[in-house]
């Protein structure tokens, strides 16, 4: 690993990024350090704009650009059993510790000295990069930038979003879907329960229909034997209900989740769930009219599905090192909002290990530093006039 990349890693780190904290230093540092090979940024704020996205490019205008994408958020450290410093890079065993290392400050570092290193050579297309906020609540933050660059002239010839993947070739992963739901009961004394409608039980009659839902999912859903859990998934993560023991409660609300295969549609899952809670309530409002269920949408990402045969997977491939496999994976990133808005072929690679993403000590091993820096010097090599 050159010292310029873990120059820049170092600095990039000791950015407390963490969702709920602005990223405006960060997007800063990178902008101006750009500048100094003359790559002007695109800054594109969200409405507070106390975060924001970047989007630079070098190389010729008007060709369709190779584009590097990485999410500058973390999640937090805080309660957290820590034994090196969270928001600093600690060198020590062949590993790079701190947070936000392997997940995903690693390849941002290697993809800014990829574009310093292009700027000082004439290219056949662009070599881009997009950083974004908000990732880790939902890939929120990169969907104003992804407004933007929709209405470019020029879409990219190909995105490579920089997870870690442990330099493997990543072309698929779930989509997900996060709802939150109010059941609405009536309240009353609990010596009356029985002439009341007691919104928990009404949850509870929920939940049993997302649990067949998830049956039938795993039944006759589609299937895809490249996860490790082959189909799409149902959970239900929270529920809160109640004020005392001796009220019927009159509200309860829970969360749930869809992850989806990119096969399987959301919407229309979505749309054989309400008919389900439509038979709950027609129940429950033989004893009340107030009973109801509401499903209200919190974030919703798309799947991602690359075929291996695409151009851009071949084009990679020419780098990639003896042995890379490609893959899919449960967790979802940016790249099916990439292939959704801007119809571009994703592969998701980058270095270090999903294992060590969020946890205390997260690290990345300077080998797979390494085998990034390989990776994008011949892919930079390969844009060279």
């Amino acid at each position: 690993m050159k010292p310029r990349v873990l120059d820049i890693l170092k600095k990039l780190m000791a950015f407390d990024t963490v969702s709920s904290e602005s990223n405006m230093a960060l997007i800063d540092y990178v902008r101006d350090l750009l500048l100094t090979r003359g790559i002007e940024s695109l800054i594109v704020k969200d409405p507070s704009g106390r975060k924001a996205n970047l989007f630079a490019s070098t190389g010729p205008k008007g060709q369709p650009g190779v584009l590097l994408s990485g999410h500058t958020d973390v999640v937090p450290a805080a309660g957290q059993a820590w034994t090196f410093p969270a928001f600093a890079a600690t060198v020590q065993d062949g590993r790079i510790y701190g947070r936000g290392s392997c997940d995903m400050k690693g390849f941002i570092a290697l993809a800014i000295d990829a574009m310093l290193d292009a700027a000082d050579h004439t290219l056949s297309r662009p070599l881009q990069l997009a950083l974004s906020h908000d990732e880790e609540i939902g890939c929120v933050g990169v969907r104003r930038l992804l407004d933007v660059l929709h209405l470019a002239p020029v879409r990219p010839f190909l995105c490579v979003v920089g997870e870690p993947t442990n330099m493997q070739f990543v072309l698929g992963h779930k989509g997900k879907g996060s709802y939150r739901t109010y059941c609405r009961g009536l309240e009353a004394h609990s010596s009356l329960a029985p002439r009341s409608v007691n919104a928990i039980h009404v949850a509870c009659d929920f939940i049993a229909a997302l649990r067949e839902s998830q049956q039938q999912l795993q039944r006759h859903g589609a299937q895809d034997s490249d996860y490790d859990v082959p189909y799409s998934t149902v959970h239900v993560g929270q529920i809160v209900g109640g004020k005392a023991l001796n009220i019927v409660p009159n509200l309860c609300t829970l969360d749930f989740e869809v992850r989806n295969l990119p096969a399987d549609d959301l919407e229309h899952f979505l749309g054989q769930l309400r008919e389900r809670a439509e038979v709950i309530v027609h129940e429950a409002k033989k004893l009340s009219s107030v009973a109801a269920i509401e499903i209200e949408t919190i974030n919703v990402y798309p799947g991602l599905d690359t075929h291996p045969s695409v151009e851009a997977v071949r084009f990679l491939k020419q780098f990639a090192a003896p042995g890379t496999g490609t893959a899919k994976v449960s967790f979802g990133t940016e790249g099916g909002l990439f292939k959704q808005r801007l119809d571009v072929p994703v592969v998701v690679c980058g270095p270090g290990s999903i294992e060590q993403a969020h946890k205390p000590d997260e690290f990345i091993e300077i080998s797979q530093m390494d085998a990034g820096e390989v990776f994008l010097h011949g892919l930079l090599d390969s844009l060279k006039a």
